[in-house]
């Protein structure tokens, strides 16, 4: 495998700033948010978005979409939703008396599960396959999804009323978990000025092929073999920490790596560094973490482990001989 080129980075990272930019548009406030998709998207992951209603997960998602230039398709998850309501089904054609295969929501370049943990177990495991495989099995046929392909999920970590918590095989599936918060005064006045007397929409700056090429590039991003040992030390100290009952995955691991070369390549890098791997260990890794009975079961009590683990393991670059 190439590495990146420093030509091809450079070019990278202006299609990327294009896109942060026509998101932030749209979307009124930290640029954080955008940055871990933008980081999901050429790390091949899914994002987890949580926050309370009414700030802006959904517009952050159409407006990403839309700057992409690829296909969305929006998934409102109820109790009474099916696994067939989103993968598809076959559907019998009357006058020849065959079936058909009618393709579900899930057939698009981003899925937005809106309120994911609010439909039962059994309808959320329909997005397994999809988020790991890129593909749906009906009826023991196997159907590809496009790509790009990126789930962009929410839940309100709030109202647990009525709610089904995501399994830990599924959240595992997740890149990266971000947390959207009230915003700024300053930034909520923005808002108001800009969608006062109607919502503005994104344009998209780029496209499907576009998209795939970028996440070439940053799958060639170069990587240390120091980092990939301190990424495993991150990881295993997860696995000892007395608050944890089950630690961050060796899939954890790999996704931490995947995220940091994205993060250097839309810094305009074609390395990745120890700053890439701290920068993003807590999205990463924190949501994935089971903790022990006697812990906060919060979002928050993951956070501090994982920001405990980077105070503790600290970066030793190996001294190598000619």
């Amino acid at each position: 495998m190439m590495p990146a080129t420093q030509d091809e980075v450079a070019a990278a990272r202006e299609a990327l700033e294009a896109v942060r930019k026509e998101v932030a548009r749209v979307y009124i406030g930290p640029s954080q948010p955008i940055d871990h998709m933008l980081v999901a998207l050429l790390a091949r992951g899914h994002v987890l978005l949580e926050g309370v209603p009414g700030v802006a997960k959904t517009t952050l998602a159409k407006a990403f979409a839309a700057s992409l230039g690829v296909k969305m398709r929006r998934i409102q998850f109820t109790p009474d939703l099916l696994p067939a309501d989103i993968t598809g089904t076959y559907v019998l054609a009357p006058r020849d008396g065959t079936f058909s295969f009618r393709q579900g929501p899930i057939f698009a370049n981003l899925v937005l599960a809106d309120e994911i943990n609010r439909a039962p177990p059994k309808t959320q495991a329909a997005l397994l396959e999809a988020m790991q495989e890129q593909q749906v099995t009906v009826e023991g046929d196997s159907f590809e999804l496009p790509d790009p392909y990126l789930v962009v999920a929410t839940q309100n970590p709030i109202d647990l009323e009525g709610t089904y918590p995501l399994p830990e095989a599924q959240i595992d599936r997740f890149l990266v978990r971000v947390a959207l918060t009230y915003p700024p005064r300053e930034d909520e006045i923005a808002m108001l000025k800009t969608h006062h007397a109607a919502h503005p929409t994104a344009n998209a700056v780029v496209n499907a092929e576009r998209v795939r090429k970028l996440q070439d590039v940053a799958r060639r991003i170069h990587v240390e073999n120091d980092l990939y040992e301190y990424a495993v030390s991150i990881t295993e100290h997860t696995r000892t920490d007395r608050r944890v009952l089950l630690g961050a995955s060796p899939r954890a691991t790999l996704g931490l790596v995947q995220a940091a070369k994205a993060a250097a390549l839309l810094a305009g890098r074609s390395f990745a560094t120890p700053d890439d791997l701290r920068g993003f260990a807590v999205s990463v890794l924190a949501h994935r973490l089971v903790l022990a009975e006697d812990q906060d079961s919060g979002a928050s009590a993951g956070v501090e482990v994982v920001e405990s683990t980077l105070r503790r393991v600290s970066y030793r670059k190996s001294v190598r001989t000619a």
